[in-house]
């Protein structure tokens, strides 16, 4: 009876943890563009990761020690590298376009990694299978689209450009992180990496002019920050984590095609932005192209290509 009990409990717990994974990271692309309407861009990413950070570290001081942060230099500067590739790079940028872009047009043009990341194994001598080059080629057709008349909306080429970077900046991330020296605690990895990419956040901002004026930040923008900082960093790496563990890469790697599609929703449920029918199409374009990508690598038994999104924004 017990052992039916488990059988029976461990679909429901998958699909939970999926649909937090997919709401959550879906989400964050709103949650930020909340909190930059008072908050500075790249200050609000450096509160958010560094906070994070020390939480995370406290739990596992908690819960197993020092024992987690055991690590080597090189591991550390591994753990770090990709910290300032992922967040600093990747976040601060997504962050500092979604100043001038809807948070759904940053989405769907960030849903390109798995595109980039094919890109860069070509570049290091790897074949990829034939039909992995054609979802990459059909998959930047569609970012080709979106990037060349915004979507068709009022999106300025500051936006889309800096949105680029930043996917360029968290593919590169994502692929040194599993050739490099990491942690061997995923958990403290992940620690390094916040507490690092938080950091070079809040020296970026410095150097760029942002201050931080507590008196004009508004509850809203106070909100959204807590939310990404509990909800986007926290819950939703845990969730995924747990799932890394539990359930199919083919199942977990679903996000990819779901997070965009969640995140332009709440864009025109919560903010009232206007979605176009080169968005729509244009967005299809590319989540088609990055389903050939990871199903044709899944069935090839490959690395998955899909993001290692230890923090996703």
């Amino acid at each position: 009876m017990s052992s039916n009990a488990t059988d029976n409990r461990s679909p429901l717990l998958v699909w939970s943890a999926l649909a937090i994974v997919y709401v959550v990271w879906g989400s964050t692309y709103l949650g930020i563009k909340v909190a930059i309407e008072t908050l500075p861009p790249l200050s609000q990413g450096a509160i958010r990761f560094v906070t994070a950070a020390l939480l995370l570290a406290a739990f596992l001081v908690i819960r197993k020690g020092r024992e987690p942060f055991r690590m080597s230099r090189r591991q550390f500067g591994g753990a770090a590298l990709v910290g300032l590739l992922l967040l600093t790079g990747g976040n601060g940028m997504v962050a500092v376009a979604e100043q001038h872009i809807s948070s759904g047009l940053a989405a769907l043009l960030v849903a390109a990694v798995p595109l980039w990341l094919v890109v860069l194994r070509i570049a290091f001598r790897d074949r990829p299978a034939m039909l992995t080059l054609a979802g990459v080629l059909v998959g930047f057709g569609g970012v080709a689209a979106l990037s060349l008349n915004g979507g068709g909306g009022t999106a300025d080429t500051t936006g889309i450009v800096v949105i680029l970077l930043a996917s360029l900046s968290w593919s590169i991330g994502s692929f040194l992180s599993g050739r490099i020296p990491m942690p061997s605690n995923v958990w403290a990895a992940s620690t390094v990496e916040m507490l690092v990419g938080g950091a070079g956040l809040a020296v970026v901002g410095v150097s760029f002019g942002e201050r931080l004026d507590l008196a004009t930040v508004s509850g809203r923008s106070w909100a959204a920050l807590a939310y990404l900082i509990l909800v986007g960093s926290l819950v939703g790496f845990t969730a995924y984590t747990w799932l890394l563990g539990n359930a199919p890469i083919s199942l977990v790697s679903t996000y990819a095609y779901v997070n965009p599609v969640v995140a332009v929703l709440l864009g025109v449920l919560v903010v009232n932005e206007h979605v176009t029918v080169q968005m729509v199409l244009g967005g299809l374009v590319i989540l088609v192209g990055v389903a050939l990508v990871v199903s044709t690598e899944r069935r090839a038994k490959a690395r998955p290509l899909v993001v290692e999104e230890e923090v996703r924004v």
